[in-house]
């Protein structure tokens, strides 16, 4: 019971963007940290963020029993009922947002309440089961934990905040096209129409490009606007060009699904170690 409540959270999703949180915590406090302030918001994130979660798997519990990789879920194996799921997700979400407004300030639980908005509504219920944009527009909930934790010291939403949303927000295609790109049959016989499987995997390939080239622009920009220094600046440019260069060598890649394994686990690292930069690199030096 417990194991399946944690798994319907999606723990491995929370611990990414909770690094990320942390992570625009940090550069908005340049080590001057208010340790209070900081765990109500990493808590109250990681609640909303639960939440979303559990939503996504209470609406998807259909769908989820045409996967390989979802049917083991609680829901479609039968060892949770819907309404428990969908009342759990509803505790969570107002347990969390409640500590983002009353704990943190009013401008994260609004953010808080938005991420979850898109992820659930726009991306889950909508755009999922019906275009090849979920994937781009639901990035939008993704780039909202960044956001929180700086937003969370400053409230206020400045250049800061909207390069961090940028940063995560260019990130998430590309990390998860190559997920899709190996899981593109199990996805077609669920009927989810994502971009490999409606626009097959050279077109998601050459889609990815942008997305991946842009983060080197933001990058810089947060050296400009003195957030990060300048081996931030240095790290990040070369870990882009590296990602950038695996996903230009997919173009002629003869097995897909090998260059994909490859380059979604090229994205985790590359996202891990420039937050990881970006707390230690925040005095600007």
């Amino acid at each position: 019971m417990f194991k399946d409540l944690v798994a319907l959270t999606k723990p491995r999703i929370i611990r990414l963007n909770l690094i990320a949180a942390f992570g625009g915590f940090w550069v908005a406090s340049k080590w001057d940290i208010d340790v209070w302030l900081l765990i109500w918001m990493l808590l109250g994130s990681a609640l909303t963020m639960a939440s979303a979660c559990v939503f996504n798997n209470y609406l998807d519990r259909d769908f989820d029993t045409k996967m390989a990789r979802t049917q083991n879920r609680a829901l479609p194996q039968g060892r949770m009922k819907p309404s428990f799921v969908l009342g759990y997700a509803v505790v969570l979400g107002v347990i969390g947002s409640a500590i983002l407004f009353i704990l943190v300030n009013p401008l994260t639980g609004w953010l808080g309440l938005l991420g979850m908005f898109v992820y659930v509504v726009i991306y889950t219920m909508w755009l999922k089961r019906n275009s090849t944009w979920s994937t781009s527009v639901g990035g939008i909930s993704g780039a909202m934990p960044p956001v929180i934790g700086y937003c969370a010291v400053t409230n206020t939403v400045d250049e800061g905040a909207w390069i961090l949303f940028a940063l995560l927000f260019l990130w998430q295609p590309p990390h998860f096209w190559s997920l899709a790109i190996r899981r593109r049959e199990e996805y077609r016989a669920a009927g989810f129409p994502l971009l490999p499987v409606v626009k097959g995997v050279t077109r998601t390939k050459w889609q990815m490009l942008p997305y991946i080239a842009l983060l080197l622009p933001a990058s810089i920009l947060m050296n400009t606007y003195g957030y990060v220094g300048k081996y931030f600046l240095i790290l990040s440019l070369a870990l882009g060009v590296v990602w950038l260069v695996h996903a230009l060598t997919g173009l002629r890649a003869k097995d897909d699904e090998k260059w994909a394994k490859a380059d979604f686990f090229l994205s985790i690292n590359y996202l891990m170690v420039m937050f990881l930069v970006m707390i230690l690199n925040t005095n600007g030096v």
